[in-house]
């Protein structure tokens, strides 16, 4: 057992007993399900309308090499910069760069689970320049010195009584502000940032081909303010985000609205195209877009698990994930958590201390049910688990246990062999694995053989 896949068991055990944080998220994840069967309404056929989403993100991948191109072209002729990252080193010596020839002390930064990825605010931090998330949640979540627990609502595990006590720690607050009080210091304190800052950094929701633009979805405006009060722009977005045309986004702003926070749309929806031009008032004078590979690339090769890069991070199938719902977001120890991360994450890392995130899974396919591009994550699951035996990361006892199993279950003779006081006493006490976790099993005095005899009179 790796060290990762110990930490993972270690952390999950404690989480699932944690009566408290499954009050909280429960409750947050009920309020989720009872307005996105409103948010659905707004399709004459919701079904068709993924699907077609699906056969969008499928001609983008496909075509990728493409797509990212024309991208690059079209921002170009209105003064964008692209850069090109194979991995989190490159991005980061990149954005160190920028921030050096800008004098930078100071980043807003909005919307980006790929900072979370490669590091971001600790990089910035140990180059003694000050990264503030602006997001409400990700502001939350820095403040408490966490990760984000959700892809798409950072702090879902918080409750308002929690956010008040560390605003009263961190910020000095009073313990008994409401949620729209706390709202207005998280404001108060950030609004300030956006005029302090010299770069600001968000990610994109979508990256649109044809006319060289990132589209970014939120309901705070922080995005917005980051991208365009500073003097510099720089975009981070994983090279998956594409779609190839800007008649598309009629259909994923909705899609990505309603699988992620059940609206029919959200507050604030920006495509921008590059810096300034001449004739506008404002905006950043200088924009760059990193395009991140970091390991997509990999799942890009992989022609069963290229479909994982059409998620749009909605973030559905974490809140219907019973597996999440139960060990939380900081149990996987990755940016990208539930099924979407249990997926993507060994194909981006490595196979061998991350494929435990795999087998993480009931195979219940409610994942797949709700996905809002149709990805067929159960079978990814199955697909990474495949992989990781065909790759030789199991050990040996593992693959010794399975070859027994196989054996026993093909042969009815072997099967039959021993009583039930035997049976009993060798799982429950000899193979402790299956207990480890379960109640005792209590296998049937019978055997199948005996009872099928029985009922058919021999």
């Amino acid at each position: 057992m790796t060290d990762t896949s110990s930490s993972f068991a270690a952390k999950s055990a404690i989480k699932a007993a944690d009566l408290d944080h499954r009050q909280k998220i429960n409750f947050n994840i009920g309020k989720y399900n009872a307005v996105v069967p409103v948010g659905k309404q707004q399709f004459a056929d919701v079904s068709l309308a993924r699907e077609r989403a699906k056969n969008v993100k499928w001609r983008a991948i496909e075509t990728l090499d493409k797509q990212l191109e024309d991208f690059e072209a079209a921002l170009t002729q209105r003064g964008g910069k692209v850069i090109w990252a194979e991995n989190a080193k490159q991005a980061l010596d990149e954005i160190l760069t920028i921030c050096k020839e800008k004098n930078c002390g100071t980043i807003v930064k909005s919307k980006s689970m790929v900072t979370e990825e490669i590091k971001l605010n600790h990089f910035l931090e140990e180059n003694n320049i000050e990264s503030v998330e602006t997001d409400l949640g990700e502001y939350i979540q820095q403040l408490d010195g966490e990760p984000p627990y959700h892809i798409v609502t950072p702090a879902m595990h918080k409750s308002k009584e929690d956010v008040a006590k560390l605003f009263h720690e961190k910020l000095n607050t009073d313990i008994n502000l409401t949620p729209e009080q706390l709202t207005l210091v998280a404001r108060d304190k950030l609004r300030r940032k956006y005029v302090e800052a010299e770069i600001g950094i968000t990610g994109a929701n979508f990256i649109i081909a044809d006319i060289g633009g990132i589209a970014v979805t939120e309901n705070e405006g922080n995005a917005r303010l980051s991208c365009s009060f500073p003097k510099t722009h720089i975009v981070i977005v994983g090279i998956e985000k594409v779609i190839p045309s800007l008649t598309d986004i009629a259909l994923f702003w909705p899609l990505l609205a309603t699988f992620g926070t059940g609206q029919q749309i959200t507050s604030y929806n920006t495509i921008v195209t590059g810096p300034k031009q001449v004739n506008e008032p404002d905006g950043p004078e200088e924009m760059y877009v990193i395009l991140l590979d970091n390991g997509r690339t990999n799942i890009l090769a992989n022609e069963k698990s290229r479909e994982s890069l059409y998620c749009i991070r909605c973030g559905a199938c974490l809140n219907a994930c019973p597996v999440y719902k139960n060990i939380g977001g900081h149990s996987y120890e990755t940016t990208y958590s539930g099924p979407i991360g249990a997926v993507i994450t060994p194909r981006l890392k490595e196979m061998n201390d991350w494929k435990h995130l795999s087998y993480a899974s009931s195979l219940c396919g409610n994942c797949t049910e709700v996905c809002a591009v149709k990805i067929n994550l159960h079978e990814l699951l199955l697909e990474n688990r495949h992989d990781a035996v065909e790759e030789n990361s199991t050990t040996w006892s593992e693959k010794i246990a399975w070859k027994v199993w196989k054996q026993a279950s093909l042969s009815r003779r072997l099967m039959n062999t021993g009583n039930k006081k035997i049976k009993d006493w060798m799982v429950n006490k000899v193979f402790k694995g299956w207990t480890a976790h379960r109640a005792d099993l209590d296998f049937s005095s019978k055997t199948f053989n005996q009872l099928w005899k029985e009922k058919h009179n021999g």
